[in-house]
């Protein structure tokens, strides 16, 4: 049996899950490694196909059903969007076109967040975040589409300075390359600054805030830089450990 990450982070509340994609053959493998691919582990079949099952469960024909619904994936905030990221490990150029291919039953369901070709994003159930090896020029100055591209956090006041909400509803960086190596459960005021700098550049432009490869041990640093980025208003974690976090929030830290 296949575990399907999709359904192991929507257990926990997650509202953002990530495939690791490999284009071999023509077709799209997840996986972190090479060594991990298999002809089973396919981006339609531990993703695609079990967020769109879910969508179709969400939003059923029933007698007690009065209109169409567009609901999420959430039973308990049906409003929320799931933001999928792709993180392409393969040739960008070649890779994301198939990304996009692979999109079509979410698309022709019309669950996904779209940009109009007047610019206009209209929010669905499902937002696609392409990242890793993902072209800008494949999202930027792209309309209409239904695909966004991961912001460069540390860049968005200097090179990054023309990318926008519709193109990267979020940006992200690692954590460890940013802030160096964290040895306490607070960051110095050096590191401090640092973070409150991206947050307010990347909030400015009404784009949200992800971190990725935060400390792992001892667990209270890690707890405490999880507390400390939440307080600062960091919008997303990138973590591993899904039920570590789960437990977390519930416990209040």
């Amino acid at each position: 049996m296949i575990d399907i990450p999709f359904y192991s982070a929507l257990s926990v509340g997650a509202v953002s899950v990530e495939a690791d994609v490999w284009l071999y053959n023509g077709t799209l493998h997840v996986g972190h490694e090479e060594s991990a691919l298999t002809s089973l582990r396919t981006f339609d079949s531990l993703y695609v196909q079990p967020i769109l099952d879910t969508l179709r469960r969400q939003n059923p024909s029933s007698p007690f059903v009065t209109s169409p619904t567009k609901n999420g994936v959430y039973d308990t905030d049906s409003a929320q969007t799931l933001y999928l990221f792709v993180d392409v490990k393969t040739d960008g150029a070649t890779t994301f076109p198939e990304v996009i291919k692979a999109l079509e039953p979410l698309r022709s369901a019309g669950y996904l967040t779209n940009v109009s070709s007047s610019g206009d994003v209209t929010t669905g159930q499902v937002t696609v975040v392409g990242t890793g090896n993902t072209p800008l020029n494949q999202v930027q100055g792209v309309a209409p589409r239904d695909y966004f591209f991961d912001g460069p956090l540390p860049d968005l006041g200097t090179t990054g300075g023309n990318i926008t909400s519709d193109v990267s509803p979020i940006a992200s960086t690692d954590f460890a390359a940013v802030f160096g190596e964290v040895r306490n459960e607070t960051l110095n005021d050096t590191q401090l600054a640092t973070l409150r700098s991206q947050v307010a550049t990347a909030h400015g432009k009404g784009i949200l805030v992800r971190y990725w490869d935060q400390p792992g041990w001892p667990i209270g640093t890690r707890n405490g830089i999880w507390r400390q980025l939440w307080n600062e208003s960091v919008d997303l974690l990138n973590v591993d450990d899904l039920e570590a976090a789960a437990n977390f929030w519930q416990n209040l830290g």
